[in-house]
């Protein structure tokens, strides 16, 4: 059983894991809430253009139409060429969890428990600090 001096070298530990924890869990519908911050982070004022879809059949004929895919498109790819923090930032905007949410969070409670487990048997082999 580890020693109050040890758990309380590895509590920071332990909080940063749950934090973490939190931050990356994914909702049930949605992006997790270290996602929707990178989202945000890459354009709070939602000003960044968007890629336009691809023109629908038959809407070819549609001069305006046209002209206006072709003025978003412009203005994305001027954008994504004008510099690599343009890129990053429509990257970061356009990101999502990497994994469905019955994958990602049995992986992250996993890799939670492996750090716990790591801090705990590091916080009992390691000398306890003096204290001040």
């Amino acid at each position: 059983m580890p020693t109050d001096a040890a758990w309380r070298a590895a509590w920071p530990w332990v909080a940063a894991v749950v934090a973490g924890l939190a931050l990356a869990w994914p909702p049930d519908r949605g992006r997790s809430v270290a996602f929707t911050a990178i989202n945000w982070i890459a354009d709070p004022a939602r000003a960044l253009p968007r890629r336009p879809s691809p023109l629908a059949m038959g809407v070819d004929d549609d001069a305006d139409v046209v002209t206006a895919h072709d003025v978003e498109e412009q203005a994305y790819e001027s954008l994504y060429r004008r510099s690599w923090f343009g890129r990053v930032r429509l990257r970061m905007r356009d990101a999502e969890d990497p994994l469905e949410p019955a994958t990602e969070r049995p992986l992250l409670v996993a890799a939670a428990a492996i750090v716990v487990m790591w801090v705990t048997a590091r916080s009992r082999t390691s000398p306890p600090r003096p204290s001040p």
